[in-house]
């Protein structure tokens, strides 16, 4: 039996663990952009989202809890060829995702001095933008060749430094400035609580906050660690939320307060709204404290992610869903030439920023599209967690989704229906922003997804007996609907 020694985490202690796997202050202005209503959208994706993906995760996690995650979990439900696509989309939109980070990287770069006009001249450069998204990326890059235990060390601090103090400076002072009797930029209004969801174009850049609420499924691992799960893990999962909307909240209307709605920058404002604060508080040269404090999260940030989503894919593909020649590994086990892939995509991404109208465009088009390929992938998840239920209703969980099949349509189904109608708005320009052509910013995300969904599918169509790794080490075991026809071990191609 397993000691109670082993149930190593708190209520508290995976709350914070989920905390610190999605807090992130990038995003912030663009939801500053809706004021008061920005309320409403973190709690509705908060509901409909975070808590479903959170409790379907867990569920799947420790029901399926061999190696795979949600190629495990999918590809239970619906084959092989399914859960390749889903894990290769969680790599593939983080792979995308990483010029939206690192721009952000390059503006706290940039707002180091204090010269605000200098600052902001500069952040919105593309050039300058281009050349710190790749000379940071590369860096994270080759800091993961070293090995885990640098960059570990990196992502620890980069948490500590440049997510929790900086998260708790903008609430701090966003508290300060509304409490000083300085002049307040929003609308504070009970009318103004719920938006105009008859504009579609207002609806499109608040889908970007299911982003924000992204990954909790890589935390469903810990579901076991924690005493009595099923009665424990919605707690943490609860409190993790309140805390997560509450950070996202109060931050967005400590900018939205400080900065007026016209002069709000998507990749400057939260920069601005340090200096300004800390100007009338005769400290301002804290300003460029934050910025550096910021940059470096961004930098420990990157570096986890490098090597994450990426050690997950070639797990899968060592089983025999990627050529050989993406299985290399160096001394230390790092997935060299995936690496080196992810960052040439990286690469090629990044040249958006020259040919797009602005920063602010490239910004938006590419966390459009992060974003509707993750949500790709939820869907699938979510429809798995649905099928499972009911063809494996035997199959033992130490987390079951509470409320029966109920409770599986319930959250199942508002998770599947958010992310569905969530893909589609993802698709429509926001009005705020300038993209160059509707049109184009419309295609660039269709071919994108087209692309991202069509790649996974080719390789493993053309996917080949002998990709699969001598090592026993590498190999997965059988999902349960293979055993149940009877297939020799020997015969199983994962």
């Amino acid at each position: 039996m397993e000691s109670k020694q082993n149930k190593a985490l708190s209520v508290f202690t995976l709350a914070m663990i989920n905390v610190a796997a999605i807090v992130s202050l990038r995003g912030l202005p663009a939801e500053a952009l809706y004021g008061l209503s920005s309320i409403f959208y973190y709690i509705f994706a908060a509901l409909f989202f975070l808590i479903p993906v959170s409790l379907v995760s867990a569920e799947l996690g420790t029901g399926w809890a061999e190696k795979g995650g949600v190629f495990r979990w999918i590809g239970e439900a619906f084959g092989a060829r399914a859960g390749f696509i889903a894990i290769f989309l969680q790599w593939l939109q983080n792979t995308i995702w990483f010029p939206t980070a690192l721009t952000f990287a390059a503006v706290s770069l940039a707002f180091i001095d204090t010269d605000l006009k200098f600052d902001a001249m500069l952040a919105g450069n593309k050039y300058y933008t281009l050349a710190i998204v790749l000379s940071v990326y590369w860096a994270s890059t080759i800091v993961n060749f070293l090995g885990v235990k640098m960059s570990g060390a990196i992502s620890k601090w980069g948490s500590i430094i440049g997510t929790l103090i900086p998260g708790v400076t903008i609430i701090g002072l966003g508290v300060y400035y509304f409490f000083s009797g300085n002049a307040v930029n929003i609308d504070f209004k009970a009318s103004e609580l719920i938006p105009d969801l008859s504009k579609f174009s207002n609806v499109s850049l608040a889908v970007s906050i299911f982003l924000f609420y992204a990954g909790m499924e890589m935390s469903s691992v810990h579901v076991t660690e924690v005493e009595n799960p099923k009665k424990n893990y919605p707690k943490a999962i609860f409190l993790a939320s309140l805390v997560t909307v509450f950070i996202f909240v109060v931050g967005t209307l400590a900018i939205a307060a400080i900065i007026p709605k016209k002069d709000i920058n998507l990749t400057q404002s939260l920069f601005v709204s340090y200096y300004k604060v800390f100007d009338l508080l005769n400290m301002k040269y804290l300003g460029s404290v934050m910025a550096i404090f910021l940059a470096f999260g961004v930098f420990g940030q990157v570096t986890t992610w490098i090597a994450g989503p990426s050690k997950g894919l070639l797990a899968v593909g060592r089983a025999g869903y990627l050529p050989p020649i993406l299985q290399k590994q160096n001394a230390k086990g790092i997935q060299v030439n995936i690496l080196i892939m992810q960052a040439s995509i990286v690469t090629l991404l990044s040249i958006m920023f020259v040919l797009l109208p602005s920063v602010q465009a490239a910004y938006q088009i590419l966390t459009a599209l992060t974003v509707t390929l993750y949500l790709i992938m939820y869907v699938m998840m979510f429809l798995a967690f649905i099928k499972l239920r009911i063809s494996k209703p035997d199959v033992e969980r130490a987390f079951k989704v509470p409320g029966g099949i109920f409770g599986m349509c319930v959250i199942g189904g508002v998770g599947l229906i958010s992310s569905t109608v969530a893909f589609f708005f993802g698709f429509i320009p926001p009005s705020q922003i300038e993209v160059g052509s509707n049109t184009m910013f419309i295609m660039l995300l269709v071919v994108g997804n087209l692309i991202g969904v069509g790649i996974p599918f080719m390789i493993y169509s053309f996917k080949k007996p002998s990709w699969k790794s001598d090592d026993p080490n590498d190999q997965f075991e059988p999902f349960s609907w293979q055993k149940e026809v009877k297939q020799p071990m020997d015969n199983i191609n994962l």
